[in-house]
């Protein structure tokens, strides 16, 4: 890799990947402890924690498909050495984040039970379902604000502090949720409520902690941090220009999802909360997928911020390579004790069993998933946005196509129901992997 090899070596590539990781599984452990708990208080909550965590995710997504697209803008600043344009971006990124938000909580205040209410099949599940969002949507504010901090320290990739955020928001999470879902020090017990409070006051944490921390940065005066921009319309339209493509695909990626567990909710409530189970399991590996997608595309936009696009393709090939290492050995863990992990989650021993054969089919998926995760992010990284969200969207019609034969039509076993995440990662792997290899992302200037 001429004269990046040092710079974009393995080591490199870890040190990078390694914060990153730590934060997106901190992160996902917000979910898995709303599971851990809420397994324990029955089937109901959980299949709708499931619903309603989801539903909160395709919101989120929305906010989090602008960020990075920031992310993109910024690592491209940095790799060419324009660092005092990175201050304004990430400005102009959270003016808008917070308007977003504002826009979203009114909105769901109206929308959320016509859109749930006719999702969802089960009263109790639609009435637990609700009651989570009602309080978990107040966290968007924070969220937003996380993500562009996130979207900050990655493009520059000065990460490490993303670990000590998330691992504060993860305890934080799991003692807010120990104390309001089941009632401690005189708190009532609020169920699936409290596990909503408890996530949106972790939040609260994290950003509180990002915004001490980057005011005690020295450097921030190097990235124009210290200094609020003014708002220009030109600069947003800018922004726009990249990040809109970002944040519509990330919001079509986690409709799907949400269309999966719907119809998996149709299938019944013990399939939905097997779903829900695999879904967080699923989580932890995905996770890890994530962080190395997310190295790839910062390095991606870096490098060729740096003059470098010929070292792109060895770069992503290394970083396929550590990845699928650490995915295999955590996939072998799966195969051969599920019960040990599906007992994370539940207690309940039918539903022990019944998820143990989906979650095998899950497993299967990770064959492909790497190199379809980080294919992608990379296209992204390129800054060819909207060619990445053209892919995307034949990716995800080829994947609700498959979903809706086996789970609508021939209403399939939930087991099989999984195969559908392979189907897509095949998708994925194909198109954007001939996309790359076309060349035709060089010279895409942002």
């Amino acid at each position: 890799m001429n004269t990046n090899s040092r710079k974009y070596s393995y080591k490199h590539i870890w040190t990078v990947t390694l914060p990153v990781l730590i934060g997106l599984v901190m992160e996902q452990m917000l979910g898995m402890t709303d599971t851990m708990f809420l397994g324990r208080v029955g089937e109901v909550e959980l299949g709708a924690a499931a619903i309603a965590g989801i539903y909160y995710l395709v919101i989120y997504m929305i906010g989090f498909g602008f960020s990075i697209g920031a992310q993109i803008i910024i690592g491209r600043r940095n790799g060419e050495g324009n660092f005092g344009q990175i201050g304004r971006i990430f400005w102009h990124g959270l003016y808008f984040l917070m308007a977003l938000a504002l826009i979203m909580v009114l909105l769901s205040e109206w929308l959320s039970p016509k859109i749930l209410g006719l999702m969802v099949s089960s009263p109790a599940v639609l009435t637990a379902a609700l009651s989570y969002v009602k309080w978990r949507v107040l966290s968007l504010f924070f969220a937003f604000g996380t993500a562009m901090f996130q979207a900050f320290y990655i493009g520059t990739t000065q990460t490490k502090v993303l670990t000590f955020s998330s691992l504060i928001m993860v305890i934080s999470n799991f003692g807010f949720n120990w104390v309001l879902i089941f009632g401690h020090f005189g708190i009532p017990a609020l169920g699936i409520e409290g596990a909503a409070i408890g996530s949106t006051l972790s939040e609260i944490v994290s950003v509180i902690f990002l915004t001490i921390y980057t005011l005690c940065q020295k450097d921030r005066h190097k990235y124009g941090m210290n200094i609020r921009a003014d708002f220009d319309w030109k600069e947003l339209r800018g922004m726009m220009s990249i990040s809109g493509w970002t944040m519509v695909q990330n919001f079509l990626s986690i409709f799907t999802w949400l269309i999966f567990f719907t119809l998996a909710e149709h299938l019944g409530e013990k399939q939905l909360a097997i779903s829900n189970i695999i879904r967080n399991i699923s989580g932890v590996v995905w996770m890890i997928v994530m962080a190395f997608a997310t190295t790839g595309s910062t390095m991606t936009s870096n490098i060729i911020g740096e003059g470098h696009p010929e070292s792109v393709i060895p770069l992503l090939k290394r970083i396929m390579k550590f990845c699928y290492m650490i995915v295999l050995s955590c996939v072998a863990m799966f195969c051969i004790f599920p019960t040990v992990f599906i007992r994370l989650f539940t207690n309940i021993p039918d539903l022990i069993d019944s998820t143990v054969p989906a979650m095998l089919v899950m497993c299967i998926s990770y064959l492909l998933s790497p190199a379809a995760s980080i294919l992608f992010q990379a296209v992204a990284g390129t800054g060819n946005t909207k060619k990445a969200f053209i892919l995307e969207v034949i990716a995800l019609a080829i994947y609700m196509g498959y979903c809706i034969i086996i789970m609508a039509v021939f209403r399939a076993d939930i087991a099989i129901c999984w195969s559908a995440d392979t189907v897509y990662a095949l998708a994925t792997v194909l198109l954007y992997g001939t996309y790359i290899r076309s060349r035709k992302w060089i010279g895409k200037s942002i």
